[in-house]
């Protein structure tokens, strides 16, 4: 009597472990086809895809949250004894290696609803720099501008800074630094960048998104730094190489010479 209790007793166990591997499967698979198809869909809109996008881990933590209930209903329906069971096979789980998963899940919860950053945006965390290109429940995966995917655990946003680069927006300002002689033409010099930033095709010039020409005098040289909206993100290094093109060029036809390094002493005046 005693073996037959205890095989029904593990039969209860393993029944539901087995329906909730079955669950998550099934939420896990549901949740990559809904998120691949609407990123996908998300590009006829434009500028508000990344509004769009933003729709991707809310519906996760719909699919991952009914897929939880679900499995709390099974849970309930157990008795005492099985319930005090899989209890403590539950909190040996989260002792030996699933703290983690729910301090990505924690993380993705506020991912999702804090908006720190979204699905498009270009981000720094850490040591890291690119666009969002997807926000999982465990983890966030942005692309480098060098075409590398990025896995990063969502407990990070708890743990570190995170900067945006555009905070939802499609508009994000770029930096260009030019660097002439302190020999050359500081006035012609800005003339010339200014109109290299104003003419690009893409800048977004508006009350909200102005640009701005800095110098700053260095010991070999003069930084001319300009700060402008380019008006898509994804045009972001596009825009910087044309600007920093053209002005280049116009240099060298107006005779805007490069810096040159200069002996201590020997630094000459800036026109």
């Amino acid at each position: 009597m005693v073996d037959l209790t205890s095989t029904e007793f593990y039969d209860e166990i393993l029944s539901l472990a087995l329906d909730a591997v079955i669950i998550f499967i099934g939420a896990y698979v549901l949740a990559k086809i809904l998120s691949f198809v609407l990123i996908r869909f998300s590009n006829q809109f434009g500028h508000a895809r990344i509004a769009v996008r933003m729709i991707v881990p809310i519906i996760n933590i719909i699919i991952y949250s009914t897929a939880i209930l679900l499995m709390v209903r099974q849970i309930v329906s157990l008795g005492t004894i099985e319930l005090v069971a899989f209890s403590g096979l539950f909190g040996a789980a989260i002792g030996f290696g699933l703290k983690d998963v729910f301090a990505n899940i924690i993380g993705g919860v506020i991912i999702a609803f804090e908006k720190p950053f979204r699905i498009g945006d270009r981000i720094t965390m850490g040591e890291h720099y690119g666009e969002v290109a997807e926000i999982g429940m465990l983890d966030t995966r942005i692309v480098t501008p060098d075409d590398n995917y990025i896995t990063i655990p969502n407990y990070k946003i708890i743990t570190q800074s995170v900067a945006s680069a555009n905070a939802g927006f499609t508009e994000m300002m770029v930096v260009i630094d030019i660097y002439i002689d302190h020999s050359a033409d500081l006035d012609r010099a800005i003339t010339i960048f200014k109109e290299a930033v104003v003419t690009s095709r893409h800048v977004y010039i508006s009350d909200r998104c102005f640009y701005t020409i800095l110098t700053e005098n260095q010991l070999h040289s003069v930084r001319l730094r300009a700060r402008a909206y380019v008006w898509d993100l994804r045009d972001e290094f596009e825009c910087m190489a044309e600007i920093s093109r053209r002005t280049k060029r116009a240099f060298q036809q107006e005779g805007i010479l490069p810096p040159r390094y200069y002996v201590p002493g020997e630094m000459p005046e800036a026109s």
